[in-house]
């Protein structure tokens, strides 16, 4: 059993059934009806909201624990999302599919998040968009949610590099409380990314 399914194999939910408020606050970018890609989505709050805005909501995530309770949250508020089990080292990112990937709180060694922002550039239609909050390295000192080591915690100048070919729409480091369920409680060290792949 990993961490994560012993996260998530609990009857409450570890980061509560309420979206990431950064994502409350920018969904109203993704093209309306559009297709979604929610990454290391978890017990799937993120992918449950944006469903119930209407979008077509593919979540992804490692722990098969997280993602049976994506699922029971999703009939629990009548949505459809697809859920699926899957390594994003081995998941397939096919170009061009989605009109947003979101990465909310998905914390990668750099190499691996590396490769996996490279496939979600591609992965993106033109007009397509990019939504992420991740925790900062700086995070180590607040304690209040987020990995144990800074290599898993992007900077602002590192993300520019890893989504070279989309443009910045915010692009911003900063301290905000975070309050989610019992994994986030707190003051905490942010980075949030808007960026879009060119119309064409």
């Amino acid at each position: 059993m990993t961490i994560w399914d012993e996260r998530y194999g609990r009857d409450e939910f570890f980061y509560g059934t309420e979206p990431n408020e950064f994502l409350r606050a920018q969904a109203h970018r993704i093209p309306q009806g559009g297709t979604v890609l929610c990454l290391a989505e978890g017990e799937g709050r993120n992918a449950v909201y944006l469903a119930g805005l209407g979008f077509q909501v593919t979540g992804v995530d490692g722990s098969a624990v997280g993602i049976a309770k994506l699922r029971k949250l999703a009939a629990e508020k009548g949505v459809a999302v697809t859920a699926i089990v899957g390594d994003l080292a081995a998941f397939a990112i096919a170009p061009q599919a989605w009109d947003a990937i979101v990465s909310i709180w998905c914390h990668l060694p750099e190499p691996l998040r590396r490769q996996v922002y490279r496939a979600c550039v591609a992965g993106l239609k033109p007009g397509g968009v990019f939504l992420l909050e991740a925790y900062h390295p700086r995070q180590l000192a607040f304690k209040t949610g987020g990995p144990p080591t800074a290599d898993l915690m992007p900077t602002l100048d590192a993300l520019r590099s890893e989504l070279a070919g989309l443009e910045l729409l915010e692009a911003r480091e900063l301290e905000r409380v975070v309050q989610e369920g019992q994994g986030h409680h707190g003051r905490s060290a942010v980075v949030q990314v808007v960026a879009m792949k060119a119309k064409r």
